[in-house]
């Protein structure tokens, strides 16, 4: 028994009890947040790729300090995604925008 004389403690559920499902019409708070965090990783993550193959196919980049080569790459956007499409593209472009104007603001 729960204490009250109810039942069992483990069979009663409310709705409150019940966790919300994303992106249902009862999820008041969507993960977007969180969304967009596993997206920027997803993108840095590529963005590690493209720099291994650039430095792969350049090996005169790789006498360079990383920092200097990192910003080259991220100047105006990202480097050509090797596998994916457009969104994905703009998507990884935005995360690069991002990682740059960070680099800049912390190097002041």
């Amino acid at each position: 028994m729960d204490g009250t004389g109810r039942g069992l403690a483990a069979r009663r559920t409310t709705a409150d009890d019940l966790p919300s499902i994303p992106g249902t019409p009862g999820d008041l708070e969507p993960d977007t947040e969180d969304n967009s965090i596993q997206r920027h990783v997803d993108n840095l993550w590529a963005l590690g790729g493209e720099f291994i193959r650039d430095l792969h196919y350049d090996p005169p980049q790789r006498k360079k300090p990383v920092k200097q080569v990192l910003l080259k790459m991220i100047e105006y956007g990202g480097p050509l995604l090797y596998h994916g499409g457009e969104a994905e593209q703009n998507s990884f472009d935005a995360t690069c925008r991002k990682l740059k104007r960070f680099l800049d603001e912390t190097a002041s």
